[in-house]
């Protein structure tokens, strides 16, 4: 497998980037958000890749950091998930926000990207829940502690808690996010105002 590229940016496009190495242009098809962290045309870069083959195609993809490369991997690693759609989940969230989403079962979030509808979103935080707790979005809880908090079987206060903020109209992912900064085990008023005031002064 191809590990990176670096090399001179000879093009960039917002789905596409060419980076010439030793003589040699490599085509690689990248998310929007790859294209933004590119330098201009002409100056020296470095993407992390992926070699995706499939028994139709083979295809190079390119990504600004190892982190979205390795969601990218585990993203195409679902059913009816193919490097297009993976690419298209990477251009509207960033690693920790497809992390912290799954890991909270809210599966709508995932919507926002192209070819992403209700069914596979759900497919996603099915086959994904138990495999994100490494992904953590910077300066935010771990989201381990958020995968705890929403996990199925955790008849507690915190998933009581989460329960409790989303019947008043937070999502399932913001109230996750509140409930795991807060220690479960206050009472679960306690928790909940916590969790409120949390939410309450973003």
């Amino acid at each position: 497998m191809i590990y990176s590229l670096r090399g001179t940016l000879l093009e960039k496009t917002v789905s596409e980037a060419v980076i010439e190495c030793g003589g040699v242009g490599y085509l690689a098809s990248i998310s929007a958000t790859a294209a933004g962290a590119l330098p201009a045309v002409g100056s020296e870069a470095t993407l992390y890749t992926c070699l995706h083959v499939s028994e139709n195609d083979m295809g190079l993809f390119g990504f600004a950091t190892l982190e979205d490369r390795a969601m990218f991997q585990l993203l195409t690693g679902v059913s009816g998930v193919g490097p297009k759609v993976a690419l298209a989940i990477l251009s509207a969230l960033s690693p920790g926000q497809v992390a912290l989403a799954v890991s909270a079962g809210d599966y709508k979030s995932l919507t926002v990207a192209n070819g992403v509808g209700p069914k596979l979103a759900q497919r996603l935080v099915l086959e994904l829940k138990d495999k994100m707790a490494a992904y953590a979005e910077p300066g935010g809880v771990s989201l381990e502690e958020v995968q705890q908090t929403a996990a199925p079987g955790q008849g507690n206060t915190a998933a009581k808690a989460v329960a409790a903020l989303v019947s008043l109209g937070y999502s399932q992912m913001e109230a996750a996010q509140a409930v795991a900064a807060v220690d479960p085990g206050l009472p679960l008023a306690e928790v909940i105002r916590l969790a409120l005031k949390s939410v309450g002064g973003k």
